[in-house]
């Protein structure tokens, strides 16, 4: 037979064996020992409500047969009629109808049998689930003092399993829990200290036993707490656990949780360290308000001494746990695996396990103790390893591998199957896909007993794979088709999150999966089912979580399952909000000018509490106003609050978390302070004047707060300073100011002011100094010169003026300097000011080659005092401004005009101009510069020699003494347009050129040289213009090196019109696309960051030619030329002879042809045979049919597209007497028939041409 398995496993992910042996043993025919496959667990509770059923499930061929054991000895289940075994099964059904549960509690073990071994279950042990009912007692009340601690007992009824504590009331609502009052781990509920709210009657504890779903009630506590004489507070002390370490074992494996509950007033904050090393942060949380440590998975790293601490002002206390972590057995890898070998194989059982204390292992045969069994030669038990070497048939067993220590065990059966001789087999031979190669070869790796292996999976060992295998009997063949699927992962894990209350969260879960499988998203809250609630959104990689309570907080996992494998990720979510306000505000150590405030913080809601504020409200002089007194660490429940005398307090308490602030807590009750006398005097106390004869005195008053008492005012007293002379003093109520009259100018004085109430004086207050009032300086500077250093700087000195003439505090001198510029009528005023400590000063930014005249003058509080004796200075010469003008006109074939304006400062006498200009090719690169030095009365020069259809850039610039000034630019532009002439479609003349000339234009007349803007940083803006560009330049004087060219039509309004063009590090930018002979408005923007516009330039008007067109004619092609010439050189010919053989024979008789032909009229030339029709006499004036003369002395384009023209040189044509062609072509007719006027057309002179191009220009 051929047997077929098919496998899908995830590349990457796991070691895949084919066995050759083992498929074949697990064929319908082949034997096979028993093997357990399902039993119930080791510790089995039942439901004494419900039957019984333990579970024992296993298969092999034949088919095995099951017994039972209870207690040790077997159990008889056919003579029980309470107990039914279920068919082909081991598993039993007992009926509890007619018999108690405790009947049939006890320890169970299943065997398995057939002819090929025996297999065994562990032990399973049969309980009942008990829920016995609480003990009546009668509870007495219990009284304590306000403060004291006190611990109530729950001590429920011992049930199996043990039952789930909690506190309530009557009214089956939980009792509030803080970190004052909390439930230890053994249910007793502990308070750190009592309050007088704590008093009630209905303290009840509830066991709810979880196997058998109820409820059992211990009878209610009565608490009663007296206020009468509160305990002082106090440092912390544990309630438990008691003295200063303690120790305790967990499992490897379970959780372990500790817990430290501390007394104190107020009430004590517990943290935790492990001494001996990290909190194992993934493993670890803190519950019941840190009084708990709870650390999941305990590993053997988790050893150690671990230390709680309980701390508040008064001190703190530690306690010390020793944690041993101890392990029942578990498999160190898995536990030992059947065994499938022929008749001469060798192989080995592994048992590899551990456990603390190290375990100790048993083996058995056939559920009978390995010692007793049958001697197997082949067969060696080394400790954790059976070995078989050389196997015989009949050595099939089932083999118990039984690990244990005092903590737990371990059970686990394998088969050891040796096959019949008669079916011996050959090492098996295995193919890929096709039998054309044997796999030997990485990454395969065959084993001795037939197994193919496959360490890891990848997508090209997908295929069908063959084993044959021959013996005696014959070949057998297994195929196995495998399949290797991409693994399923988790690229992005949900993160952890910490969310307010009320807002929304998001965990993303994205997956990347074989694209083949299905996949199935998952999640889970807290290892459970997500919660029934329309909140939570699940989308295909994400949960959403709106509106978030404080119940939505927990661990969330999403899983992602495949048909073939899975992934999953993990993350946790904490709900924060800001924390509920303090309770329990008192006042404690009560004292004249302090008092210390103590409260119970309310819940952090998961965000730590940073620091508490502290405010308070006077009801004395301001109610209703709340101030912030002080703040205090979130660590700390009291303040030690400094008072002033004389205030009705009221304290409250705002706690502050990461969230915000939360509410402010209930006021304490109030705390008025005696009154005192003032503990200080004003601030601010200052002197001085508002007339020349006063002394104003002034302070910032104190505030009611300050004042300590009733009847506050205040006692000034003032005198003169190095005079020997009284206190001044005088009373001052319900102000803060006094003037003291008559005084002497500009006296310095002492002053005191100190505050006065109905309790006393203040302390003695500090000396302050002040003015009397100013009056105008009397005496002006002397000894006032200039120096000059160049033609635009000057310094002034001055001698100062003496301190007891200025009459104040001196502000400084002002230097007043008057310009005459270009004649003594038109004078400019500047005044600098300088600080009062200088003698002399820069006058810079001056005007080169002008007069100046200046005084200088001293300035206090009240004003300018007189100036000095006005002096004089002249800059000497310093370089012109840029000429105000320069355009240009009178353009020629190869020559042009400049004209321009003088500087409109000529800082001297301008002793001439330069001109340089050079050639500009089309990517604007300058060509060599050409400079020509012009006279001081020059104002145009005319350039010969230019090149045509060239730009040209010129610069000029005027000259003094002092060397140059700035250039002002300009450029033009000479355009060329052809005109051609022909006579007849014959080109009789050359292409006749037309200089255009286009010139830059500026913005205004005068274009700004290149000097510091005073309002726009642009100048110098120009344009040139072609038939539908304009190139634009300019200056730039800001920092911006970004710009835009605006434009739009000139008789465009709207501001949506505008087109802008961007410009990147230059200063110049062709506008491309524009319409001949239509006027543009430009204007340039500055760029700043993110394109935001700076500054804009003025606009400019540019108006564009309208230029004929540029089509390419025909007719100006010389291969077309050539050949209209050909052809009217041929029809010359033609013409003449055509004349020679009309007039054979003599003169042509005019009479006799009359006579000969009755039409009058003259023919024109036959187009098709070259011969003229018969002459009339009486049409002498007529011009000749066959010609295209002109009228009005103009030749008129022909149909075509050409650019030649048909043009006339001379009068009519005629014929003589003897009949010889007399016409000439003439510039004009001396008359136009209006009949031929149809065959002729009219096409514009050449003159009348330029004269149309010109007016585009």
């Amino acid at each position: 037979y051929i047997l077929r398995a098919f496998f899908s496993l995830s590349a990457n992910s796991c070691v895949v064996l084919f066995s050759m042996l083992s498929l074949h043993v697990i064929g319908n025919h082949l034997p096979q020992p028993p093997t357990i496959t399902y039993q119930s667990p080791k510790d089995y509770i039942v439901d004494p409500r419900e039957n019984i059923i333990i579970h024992c499930e296993a298969k092999g061929k034949p088919h095995p047969s099951f017994s039972w054991t209870r207690n040790g000895t077997h159990f008889d289940v056919e003579n029980d009629p309470n107990v039914d075994m279920k068919p082909q099964s081991g598993t039993l059904v007992v009926d509890i109808s007619r018999e108690r549960v405790e009947h049939y509690e006890g320890v169970y073990q299943c065997t398995a049998r057939n002819k090929h071994g025996t297999a065994v279950s562990h032990n399973i042990v049969v309980r009942q689930s008990r829920s016995p009912l609480w003990s009546k007692e009668k509870i007495k009340p219990i009284v304590v003092q306000e403060g004291v601690s006190l611990v109530l007992p729950c001590r429920p009824p011992a049930g199996l399993p043990p039952p789930i504590i909690f506190w309530m009331d009557n009214n089956f609502q939980k009792l509030p829990q803080s970190k004052r009052v909390s439930q230890s781990l053994n249910g007793d509920l502990y308070f750190s200290n009592v309050r007088r709210e704590d008093t009630r009657n209905d303290y009840i504890c509830y066991a709810r036993f979880p196997h058998t779903q109820t409820i059992q009630q211990k009878q209610p506590i009565t608490v009663r707490v007296l206020n009468q004489a509160p305990v002082d507070d106090r440092r912390p002390t544990f309630l438990i656990p008691s003295g200063s370490s303690s120790s305790k074992m967990v499992l490897r494996g379970d959780k372990l949780e500790m817990e430290c509950i501390a007394e104190g007033l107020p009430t004590p904050h517990i943290s935790w360290t492990k001494i001996s090393g990290d909190l194992p942060s993934k493993r670890t949380s803190f519950l019941n308000y840190n009084k708990t440590l709870h650390i999941e998975d305990v590993s053997a790293s988790d050893e150690g001494d671990y230390r709680c601490t309980a701390k508040n002002q008064f001190g703190s206390v530690h306690h010390t746990i020793h944690v041993m972590v101890k392990a029942a057995p578990y498999w160190i890898d898995v536990p030992p695996r059947n065994l499938v070998l022929a008749p001469g194989e060798s192989g080995r059982l592994s048992c590899l396990a551990s456990g603390t204390p190290k375990p100790t292992i048993t083996w058995a045969m056939n559920g009978i103790s390995i010692e007793n069994s049958p001697k197997d030669l082949s067969r060696k038990v080394e400790d954790d390893i059976i070995i078989f070497t050389d196997v015989q048939p009949g050595s099939s067993a089932v083999y118990q591998c039984n690990i244990s220590n005092e903590y737990g065990y371990v059970l686990s059966n394998a088969f050891v199957n040796v096959l019949c001789d008669e079916r011996k087999s050959n090492r098996g031979k295995l193919f890929k896909d096709s039998r054309s190669s044997i796999l030997q070869e990485d990454p395969y790796i065959l084993h001795d007993n037939g197994t193919l292996e496959i360490r890891v999976a990848q997508a090209q060992h997908n295929g069908k794979y063959t084993c044959v295998a021959t013996n005696s009997l014959g070949i057998y063949e297994n195929h196995v088709y495998l399949e290797v699927k991409e693994p399923t992962r988790i690229l992005k894990q949900p993160e952890y999150k910490e969310v307010q209350r009320g807002r929304s969260v998001v965990f993303e879960c994205t997956v990347k999966h074989d694209p083949s499988l299905i996949p199935t998203m998952t999640w889970l809250k807290d290892d459970g089912e997500l919660p029934d609630d329309e909140r939570l959104i699940v989308d295909s990689d994400s949960l959403t979580i709106t509106d978030v309570t404080e119940d939505d907080a927990g661990v969330y996992t999403c899983i992602m399952n495949t048909t073939l494998d899975h992934d999953s990720a993990t993350a946790k979510l904490t709900v924060v909000e800001r924390p509920d306000p303090p309770t329990d505000l008192e006042l404690t150590d009560q004292k004249k000018r302090s008092v210390q405030l103590t409260w119970t913080p309310g819940d952090e809601h998961n965000s730590p509490v940073q620091k508490f504020l502290i405010q308070y409200e006077d009801s004395l002089h301001h109610r209703g106003h709340w101030h912030n007194l002080t703040e205090v660490p979130g660590t700390k429940t009291t303040a030690h609050l400094k008072l002033s005398p004389h205030v009705h307090y009221t304290f409250r308490v705002l706690a502050l978390n990461a969230v915000g602030f939360s509410n402010p807590s209930r006021p304490s009750r109030m705390y008025k302070t005696e009154p005192a006398a003032p503990d200080e005097n004003p601030t601010g106390v200052q002197g001085f004047g508002t007339e020349h004869n006063n002394l104003v005195i002034s302070w910032k008053p104190l505030t009611n707060l300050q004042s300590n008492g009733p009847g506050l005012h205040y006692r000034v007293m003032w005198r003169q300073k190095k005079v020997e002379s009284e206190w001044n003093t005088v009373t001052v109520s319900n102000n803060s100011k006094f003037v003291v009259s008559g005084t002497p100018t500009f006296v310095p004085y002492e002053i005191k002011v100190r505050a006065v109430n109905d309790h006393g004086a203040g302390p003695d207050p500090a000396i302050a100094h002040g003015y009397s009032g100013e009056d105008l300086p009397v005496a002006a500077p002397e000894n006032v010169h200039a120096v000059v250093r160049n033609s635009t700087l000057v310094e002034v000195f001055w001698d100062p003026v003496p301190a007891h003439l200025i009459r104040g505090n001196i502000k400084g001198y002002k230097v007043p300097k008057h310009h005459y510029k270009h004649n003594p009528d038109h004078m400019e005023q500047d005044i600098l000011v300088f600080s009062g400590n200088h003698t002399q000063g820069m006058l810079p930014g001056l005007h080169p080659f002008s007069l100046y005249l200046f005084n200088v003058r001293v300035y206090n509080g009240k004003g300018e005092g007189p100036r000095s004796v006005t002096q004089q200075f002249k800059t000497p010469e310093g370089v012109p401004g840029s000429p105000t003008s320069l355009i240009v006109t009178n353009s020629n074939l190869d020559s042009l005009t400049l004209e321009w304006s003088p500087p409109h400062d000529h800082n001297g006498h301008i002793t001439g101009y330069t001109l340089k200009y050079q050639p500009v090719n089309n990517s604007n690169e300058l060509g060599p510069v050409e400079e020509l030095a012009l006279a001081a009365n020059e104002t145009s020069v005319t350039l010969p020699n230019l090149k045509y259809s060239i730009r040209y850039k010129f610069y000029l610039n005027a000259k003094t003494g002092a060397g140059a000034g700035a250039a002002i630019s300009q450029e033009a532009h000479l355009w060329c347009l052809c005109v051609s002439l022909c006579v007849s479609h014959v080109c009789v003349a050359p292409s006749l050129p037309l200089f255009i000339l286009f010139t830059g234009s500026t913005q205004s007349l005068h274009p700004i040289a290149r000097s510091p803007p005073h309002a726009s940083p642009f100048g110098n803006i120009s344009s040139m213009i072609g038939e539908d560009w304009a190139l634009i330049s300019w200056e730039y004087w800001g920092p911006e090196k970004n710009f835009s060219a605006q434009y739009r039509l000139n008789d465009s309004e709207s501001e949506e019109d505008w087109n802008t063009e961007f410009v990147n590090g230059s200063q110049n930018i062709t506008l491309k696309g524009l319409k001949g002979g239509l006027c543009y408005r430009v204007r340039l923007v500055a760029l700043g960051h993110h394109d935001q516009e700076f500054h804009h330039s003025k606009e400019l008007l540019v108006t564009l030619p309208a230029v004929a067109s540029r089509q390419v004619d025909i007719a100006t092609q010389g291969w077309f030329i050539g050949l209209m010439c050909a052809i009217a050189l041929l029809i010359l010919i033609l013409l003449i002879i055509c004349f020679i053989q009309r007039n054979k024979g003599g003169k042509y008789p005019v009479k006799e042809k009359e006579d000969a032909h009755t039409d009058p009229e003259f023919q024109p030339m036959k187009d098709d045979d070259c011969t003229f029709v018969e002459y009339s006499d009486n049409e002498d004036h007529k011009p000749l049919k066959g010609s295209r003369s002109p009228s009005n002395g103009t030749v008129k384009r022909d149909d075509s597209d050409d650019s030649l023209v048909d043009y006339g040189e001379g009068g009519d044509g005629q014929f003589n007497e003897d009949g010889s062609f007399i016409g000439q072509y003439s510039g004009k007719s001396a008359s136009r028939d209006t009949a031929e006027g149809h065959e002729s057309s009219e096409a514009p002179s050449p003159i009348k041409a330029m004269n149309s191009l010109n007016s585009f220009v």
